[in-house]
């Protein structure tokens, strides 16, 4: 990933390690992270569980998932530090964490793990698409967007198509100097399926001035699939600038006609 590299290379001065880790509040802790001086690192990924923690990647059956597939990922045996309920609500806690594969914790996370045992995370559950069967990480198409030279920040959805199931759907804010043309769209898309693969191709690429973003700068993409699936906008109270998604919904659709 460039951010990975640019630290490596201008912080880090190829030499230092980047503990890249994965955990959540509910862990306690780092679960999976690098070991400096013990672990080769991997731009992009977490490498591997931390000792004492036993992390896997199933599918929709629980099943563990061979190297190279995409899946769910979750933790087989307790850990250390680990939650024991929610405050107030234990039934909450059983359903969120327990209930999808039975006496495994349920992170809510995608991953991939290959060959040498390193896990990759794709992010959210809700933020990965089924695209004509594959598992497509909303995550990973962003980062070769903005590995174009003209793109400053984008932001990737799923929206329902009637044959994929699924089909990504990209906002775009473009730097200074280059032009919102048909030519720009499609030179974006075909960089995204250079750089992943034809399958991860945007269907729509939507060129914009600002993203929705909350006051401490977090992309709202639940507000992005609510203009890309033509539903009613969800709370907009906790935007920094409500007017960005009204702008945005408009544009939108003019550009589907």
């Amino acid at each position: 990933p460039e951010a990975w590299m640019w630290y490596h290379h201008h912080i880090g001065a190829e030499r230092c390690p980047i503990v890249d880790t994965w955990w959540q509040t509910e862990t306690g802790h780092i679960l999976i992270t690098p070991l400096p001086g013990l672990v080769v690192t991997k731009p992009g990924s977490a490498t591997k569980p931390f000792p004492g923690v036993f992390a896997d990647v199933v599918d929709n059956e629980g099943r563990s998932v061979p190297p190279g597939g995409g899946g769910y990922l979750v933790l087989t045996r307790p850990w250390p530090g680990m939650l024991r309920t929610l405050y107030r609500d234990p039934e909450r806690f059983r359903q969120v964490y327990w209930s999808r594969f039975p006496g495994i914790y349920f992170t809510g996370d995608g991953a991939k793990r290959d060959e040498d045992g390193y896990f990759w995370l794709l992010g959210r559950v809700d933020d990965v698409m089924n695209v004509s069967g594959h598992r497509l990480s909303t995550m990973e198409i962003e980062s070769a967007l903005v590995d174009h030279p003209a793109v400053a920040e984008a932001a990737v959805i799923g929206r329902k198509h009637e044959i994929k199931g699924e089909a990504p759907a990209a906002f775009v804010t473009i730097k200074a100097g280059f032009d919102t043309s048909d030519g720009l769209v499609n030179e974006l898309k075909l960089h995204v399926a250079r750089k992943i693969g034809a399958i991860a191709r945007p269907e729509d690429i939507i060129f914009t001035a600002e993203l929705p973003k909350t006051r401490s700068g977090k992309i709202m993409r639940r507000l992005l699939r609510d203009i890309a699936e033509g539903r009613a906008l969800g709370d907009v109270t906790t935007l920094a600038d409500p007017s960005v998604v009204a702008a945005l919904r408009d544009k939108y659709e003019h550009a589907e006609g």
